[in-house]
C-alpha cells in the first residue's frame, strides 16, 4: 500500500486527523465529496513502522490518525476541518469515549503553514465561542511521517458493518455525520 502518492490525474491534498479510533472516523471521511482516499495508521510517535499492538500499548508515542487524499477543488481544507471537529470530541484529552490512551489523542498534524494557521484559528475561534463545554485539548503539531495500519484496519466499518463494535458505536456517528453534512456526501448508488 502506497501511501504517499497522490490518486492519478487527481491534484490532491493530503490531511492527517487524530480523532480517537481510526475505525470510527474513517467512515464519516470516506462519504465526502471530494475525498479520494482514506488510510488509517500512524502518525506522532517515535518508533519506526510500528505495530497496531506497538501503538495500543501508549509506548510508542504514535496516534491513530487518518491520511486523507481530497481534491481542493471539491472540498476545502477549511471544510475537512470543519468534519474533524464535529466527528469526536476534542475536550477530552488522551481520549474518544471508552477508548483510553494517548494513542487516541485528538490532533492536527500539519502538512505546511497554511494548514497550521487554519487548524490554530479554528481551534481559537470554537474556544472562544464556547462551543464546546470544555477547553480543546487538540493538539496541532507537523506532521513528520504516516506508517499505514495493517491491511485488516483499512475501510474497516464498509467491510464489517455488522460486527457489534461498527453496529453500535461506529454506525450512530455515521448517521449523526450524515444528517448534520448531507450537502456535502457523495452520491450513494443502491
Amino acid at each position: 500500500m502506497d501511501v504517499n502518492t497522490t490518486p492519478k490525474g487527481v491534484k490532491a491534498e493530503i490531511a492527517t486527523f487524530g480523532t480517537g479510533c481510526f475505525w470510527c472516523t474513517e467512515a464519516v471521511f470516506q462519504e465526502l465529496k471530494g475525498v479520494l482516499q482514506v488510510y488509517s495508521g500512524y502518525t506522532g510517535g517515535t518508533v519506526a513502522d510500528p505495530t497496531y499492538e506497538e501503538v495500543c500499548s501508549g509506548t510508542t508515542g504514535h496516534a491513530e490518525c487518518l491520511q486523507i487524499y481530497f481534491d481542493p477543488s471539491v472540498i476545502s481544507y477549511d471544510e475537512m476541518l470543519e468534519v474533524f471537529w464535529e466527528s469526536h470530541d476534542p475536550t477530552t484529552l488522551n481520549r474518544q469515549g471508552n477508548d483510553i490512551g494517548t494513542q487516541y489523542r485528538s490532533a492536527i498534524f500539519y502538512h505546511d503553514e497554511e494548514q497550521r494557521k487554519k487548524a490554530e484559528h479554528y481551534k481559537a475561534q470554537l474556544d472562544k465561542n464556547k462551543a464546546y463545554d470544555n477547553p480543546i485539548v487538540t493538539e496541532i503539531t507537523p506532521f513528520t511521517i504516516f506508517y499505514p495500519a495493517e491491511d485488516y484496519h483499512q475501510n474497516y466499518y464498509n467491510n464489517h458493518g455488522s460486527q457489534p463494535y461498527c453496529y453500535l458505536v461506529i454506525r450512530p456517528k455515521v448517521e449523526k455525520f450524515e444528517k448534520a453534512f448531507k450537502d456535502k456526501l457523495k452520491i450513494k448508488f443502491p
